[in-house]
């Protein structure tokens, strides 16, 4: 520290002193003594500016911007245009890269306009001065904040380059409706970044920190902001910033504002990310066993370091997949989808739910509905083939039992109908499961055994089974299961009867690119045996060429296989299946009342077809 400027400070020091003591009587039990201050160092964490984070597709295109309250993209001193640091030196602190954390010139000023005043309105304050007023202390007006403004200030100078300070302030500073940072405010008010400005819009930005609600662009037609942006350029020019010629350029320049909100193209797919996001943290930092509000801070936590969340999404897929369920599904009817990439494993799109915006219910997720027949396959199908090794030619009695007794609680085998009370006879194993014919269905499900079948279903953790009774009815689809738990079940059968879990996010990662989590390893589970999967693909396979799912013609060539389902009374329609590249599951229905109506239009095959067409 020079001599002289140490003088100054000691010099300042004594004035706030005295003025403290003979103006300020009653705050001195509440002074922090000045050692203590000068003693206080000042941790690089405290420093720390929570940044809006992102999720990006497939492509590494950002279609989600995220924030808890603060909206700021943070940008590296590197990154911010030399006509914003010049604008806000101009205007803010012209001796910034001179002084040592404060303006002696500027403060002996105000303090003898405060002194004749008996109070504090006039304040000198330099940039650094207001970056530790925005970040460490309050904008009250106090000879004691005034003190510790001032050592804050001399400290910062002394621990941090120029270029440093810079950088925090011009990502600390408000610029009024939420906005923080310069970063921020250009993509709030013009729709573009910092880069991207002219002249005249960065000196109409330069101008709303001053007070950002006076000089608030959306009040009065900017009415104040424009004079406020003549100031800056005049200042500009004083300073060599910018020429004469400029400054009447930016002057005749228009400002036009284009108000953008935080970026959320895909809402369905973005709030799958983020609850998927609370399973990543809890499986990355042993939190399995934590509640649910724990997890949620530490989630937020994370969001406010200005995190990318990279994914698997296919926009383009998205985008039609949302379209296909509009377009299918009237006003008083929902519906909800998910496609997942066979090869990679990973959730490529994803409905939750017609007209779905932020916040709803996202029924691809968190809504249980019956899925019929869809759900055969893996309650009676597979564990009867793998238990048995019977062939497709096998032959089974298509007719309900003649002697039942429909007044009886008791289950007995052969007692359900087929749809439309068909009697089809002796069927064998392709013809039942083509045209979904129940009382085959019940028959493997009694020869096998429920616990014995519900085996099968372990590794796909469908959360609703141990809610449901465990009898035969099981074989007609009978359970509560969610489009994420079908689309994850089915796509075993893309893999030869291993199942490893698919995931949306594909990898976390900070500010600088470093992986900051992904999803643990996991070895794939053989569930049933390959000569069995080969066997369910040919039954799936079935349905599409001449079975209930007939008429799905995709236009390419590959493996096409799938299964429809009906619940009860047509409250539910619904289906799952796959092609060599994608598995999809569908589900359509209404919260109150039944989709009779709906199923001539077949809504769910046709979203399905759109969800997995290449």
């Amino acid at each position: 520290m020079k001599t002289g400027t140490g003088w100054i400070l000691i010099a300042v020091l004594a004035l706030s002193t005295v003025f403290l003591f003979s103006n300020v009587t009653a705050e001195i039990t509440n002074v922090q003594s000045v050692r203590q201050i000068v003693n206080e160092h000042i941790d690089r964490d405290a420093l720390y500016l929570s940044s809006n984070s992102t999720i990006v597709d497939a492509n590494g295109r950002t279609f989600a911007e995220l924030n808890n309250g603060t909206n700021r993209v943070y940008l590296p001193y590197s990154d911010i245009p030399e006509t914003v640091i010049h604008a806000f030196i101009a205007t803010e602190d012209k001796r910034f890269f001179e002084h040592h954390g404060f303006d002696a010139t500027g403060i002996a000023r105000a303090f003898l306009a405060n002194a004749s005043e008996g109070g504090i309105d006039q304040g000198a304050s330099t940039i650094t001065q207001q970056m530790v007023r925005n970040i460490f202390l309050d904008h009250s007006r106090t000879y004691e904040r005034k003190v510790s403004e001032l050592l804050y200030a001399y400290e910062l100078e002394q621990q941090y380059s120029k270029e440093e300070i810079l950088e925090l302030y011009l990502n600390s500073i408000y610029f009024g409706n939420g906005a923080y940072g310069v970063e921020a405010a250009a993509q709030l008010y013009f729709s573009e970044t910092t880069n991207q400005l002219s002249l005249a819009q960065i000196a109409f930005l330069t101008a709303i920190p001053n007070n950002p609600t006076y000089y608030d662009p959306f009040k009065d037609e900017a009415t104040h902001t424009h004079e406020r942006k003549q100031w800056v350029l005049q200042k500009m020019e004083e300073e060599g910033f910018i020429t004469s010629a400029e400054h009447n350029e930016a002057l005749e320049e228009s400002i036009v504002l284009h108000r953008s909100q935080l970026k959320n193209e895909f809402p369905d797919y973005s709030d799958f990310i983020l609850a998927e996001f609370k399973m990543l943290i809890r499986q990355q930092e042993n939190m399995e066993e934590a509640p649910s509000e724990e997890v949620e801070a530490r989630v937020n936590e994370l969001l406010k370091q200005g995190v990318t969340i990279e994914t698997a999404l296919d926009p383009d897929r998205q985008q039609r997949l949302v379209d296909s369920v509009v377009r299918e599904l009237p006003d008083n009817a929902q519906g909800a989808a998910m496609v997942i990439d066979n090869d990679e494993r990973t959730i490529v799109a994803i409905s939750n739910g017609r007209g779905y915006e932020k916040g709803n219910l996202m029924y691809a997720t968190q809504s249980f509905r019956h899925h019929g027949s869809a759900f055969k396959p893996l309650i009676d199908y597979v564990p009867y083939l793998e238990e048995t090794g019977a062939p497709l030619t096998a032959t089974f009695n298509g007719n309900p039992s003649p002697n039942c007794d429909q007044n009886s609680s008791k289950q007995t085998v052969g007692c359900v109908n087929n749809y439309n009370h068909a009697m089809p006879g002796v069927v064998t194993m392709r013809e039942a499961f083509k045209h979904s014919y129940n009382v085959p269905a019940e028959y493997m499900l009694a020869q096998v055994g429920v616990e014995k079948a519900l085996s099968y279903l372990e590794p796909f953790s469908f959360s609703k089974l141990n809610d449901e009774e465990r009898g035969l009815a099981l074989a007609l689809g009978t359970v509560d299961v969610s489009v994420y738990e079908m689309a994850q079940a089915y796509s075993t059968f893309a893999h030869d009867g291993k199942f490893a879990p698919a995931h949306g996010i594909v990898r976390v990662v900070d500010e600088h690119g470093e992986t900051l989590y992904q999803w643990d390893d996991v070895e794939e589970v053989l569930v049933w045996s390959k000569e069995t999967n080969d066997k369910m693909r040919t039954l799936l396979a079935d349905v599409i060429a001449s079975g209930t799912g007939k008429g799905i013609t995709l236009g390419q060539s590959g493996y096409i296989g799938g299964k429809t389902g009906t619940s009860s009374q047509y409250r539910d329609l619904a289906f799952s299946g796959l092609t060599d590249k994608y598995t999809a599951s569908v589900w359509v229905g209404r919260d109150e009342g039944f989709v009779e109506d709906l199923s001539p239009r077949r809504p769910a095959m046709n979203i399905w077809e759109t969800a997995v067409r290449e």
